[in-house]
């Protein structure tokens, strides 16, 4: 009642009411920090950015649904029941009727709603791609790569879905702030705006703080324990975790072990009996241990996994593969990176998976797990 009997007592030109609390002007320019971080990475950077791609969309993430704790909590402009954008309302503020909203206008609102749904949206889908491309988080358990690459596009129509709403919600802020005769951005930046007699008059609702902070470490609490439940749940199509001892210590002596994964059941037929001249080297090995080795790779080979590299590199294709930089997929991936990376003492040879992929005796090669030499060990 104290801050309502201040508000009824105020009158005249340059007085200020306080509007947006601190949570609320820290929540709005972190998400916009998170929403930026994730944009940049996700349309303009490489792969070796996912991770900061992925912190910034879950801390997006993170901070709308503690958003929604406060929208019950909070104070009175924090409140959903302040701004719900109820059909009566938005035609009301269309025809410029009802006073002035310190808070958010209806219209304002529904954009506030949309956000929260676009970005909530976009960490499911962001799950599922990390689950079902890479094997891994806390949905691999249930996705295949084909459902997972599906939702890439999806992930992408909402990424553009919500550029397309924070260009609306700048020019709608723009647009009301001449409107209005107030500057918006200035007001989430102090919080307070001007005192005006038409404004509309709302009712005043206290923050709880406790409340807010106990159902948000309530939620902190289920989010990390599904997490942890449902990581630890087992992914099918993961390759073979470990690979064959001779297979590594006979193909390991030349050259990277490689994954049998990454080369489908044909092209380890056609390429163990070409030993004697495996690539202009004589790699010859007894019958019985080439038959061997070869009944392992084509057991392991990529129609029994389901990753990203089993299902591009050596699926699809016109004729087997003989060498994993013969396809199309290795030359698209590997595009733009300089010819002297691949020359240089770091790596040694386009073959040299090791070089820069982190987990490739795993056959995963996730993008979290990439490492680039630097520049100055090249030249």
């Amino acid at each position: 009642m104290l801050q309502k009997n201040t508000e009824q007592t105020r009158e005249g030109q340059g007085l200020t009411v306080p509007v947006w609390d601190i949570w609320v002007r820290l929540f709005h320019w972190l998400l916009l920090a998170c929403v930026a971080t994730a944009t940049v990475t996700g349309f303009f950077a490489d792969a070796t950015w996912l991770r900061l791609h992925i912190a910034g969309g879950l801390g997006a993430a993170g901070l709308v649904l503690a958003r929604i704790v406060w929208g019950f909590t909070g104070p009175t402009h924090a409140r959903f029941k302040d701004f719900f954008p109820r059909p009566s309302a938005v035609m009301e503020h269309l025809r410029g009727g009802g006073g002035r909203h310190r808070g958010h206008n209806p219209l304002g609102g529904a954009m506030v709603f949309a956000f929260f749904l676009a970005i909530l949206f976009l960490a499911a889908t962001g799950l599922a791609i990390l689950g079902g491309a890479f094997k891994t988080g806390p949905l691999a358990f249930a996705f295949t790569f084909q459902s997972g690459h599906a939702m890439e596009e999806v992930h992408e129509l909402i990424a553009l879905a919500l550029l397309v709403m924070i260009g609306l919600h700048v020019a709608g802020v723009v647009l009301e702030s001449f409107r209005s005769r107030e500057n918006l951005a200035r007001g989430m930046v102090t919080g307070e705006k001007e005192w005006r007699a038409d404004d509309h008059q709302p009712r005043i609702a206290r923050p709880r703080g406790l409340a807010a902070a106990a159902a948000i470490a309530a939620v902190g609490a289920v989010l990390i324990l599904a997490n942890t439940g449902l990581s630890a749940r087992p992914v099918p199509g993961m390759p073979v975790a470990n690979l064959d001892p001779t297979y590594a210590q006979e193909c390991g002596d030349c050259h990277t072990v490689y994954h049998p994964s990454l080369l489908p059941a044909a092209s380890w037929r056609a390429l163990m009996p070409r030993l004697a001249d495996h690539f202009g080297e004589n790699a010859s090995l007894g019958p019985e241990l080439t038959a061997e080795l070869e009944a392992y790779l084509v057991a392991h080979a990529a129609e029994t996994a389901d990753t990203k590299a089993a299902n591009r590199m050596a699926r699809g294709l016109d004729a087997p593969p003989l060498a994993m930089t013969e396809t199309p997929f290795w030359k698209h991936q590997h595009e733009d990176l300089a010819k002297a990376l691949f020359a240089s003492d770091a790596v040694g040879s386009a073959s040299n998976c090791a070089a820069c992929h982190l987990d490739a005796e795993t056959g995963l090669f996730s993008p979290l797990s990439i490492s680039i030499p630097k520049q100055e060990t090249i030249r």
